[in-house]
């Protein structure tokens, strides 16, 4: 999806293994290996992503050293985007269809960035009415790549409505947290009905 929305894929690439760790410096080489493209190509790439604000350079003997700088007006949505192509995200847009009447999908930004959760944070959050099992063979399957727990949770809209009328704790904590909408509107997820 992304390679259709912007014209170079070396770029997009990139924005594919940088954006999730911004904190992770990468050098050249190293992104040369991790894109499995050639070092002209990550050069002029990394070029126009420092040029828009997008990378920080740090340089370290003969080396520059690249990282995500997270201030940049273009880092969030570049991030969602990112989790709507790969990962759990990636297969739920790819499986929307079969998934039933899913109203809205949520994915943490921690999560994204690679945290591992804890037992009472959730990862996955999706509203509707959702094929259960097809859901859980998509998860299981992005559980096995990552080694690690995806911690998700499902609801009706019924139930999603009720809880947040009540001010269910649970409900507030996933309306606080930063997220990226995967399915569904913003404004609609956040205000209560």
């Amino acid at each position: 999806m992304l390679n259709e929305l912007f014209i170079s894929e070396v770029r997009v690439n990139i924005l594919k293994v940088m954006l999730p760790a911004p904190d992770k410096p990468y050098h050249v080489r190293a992104l040369v290996r991790a894109v499995k493209t050639e070092i002209n190509a990550v050069r002029r790439e990394l070029a126009r992503l420092y040029g828009i604000g997008l990378l920080r350079q740090r340089p370290s003997g003969n080396r520059i050293y690249y990282s995500v700088d997270t201030s940049s007006p273009y880092y969030p949505e570049l991030l969602a985007l990112v989790a709507k192509d790969k990962g759990v995200g990636g297969a739920i847009i790819n499986n929307l269809k079969k998934l039933g009447d899913v109203r809205f999908a949520v994915l943490s930004k921690a999560y994204i960035r690679g945290r591992v959760s804890s037992v009472l944070d959730v990862d996955l959050f999706l509203v509707g009415n959702v094929n259960l099992p097809i859901l859980k063979d998509l998860v299981d399957k992005e559980q096995q790549k990552l080694g690690h727990e995806i911690n998700y949770s499902v609801m009706s809209m019924d139930d999603f409505i009720f809880r947040k009328r009540k001010g269910d704790n649970f409900i507030n904590k996933i309306l606080s947290q930063s997220r990226a909408m995967l399915v569904g509107d913003e404004e609609e997820f956040s205000k209560i009905s």
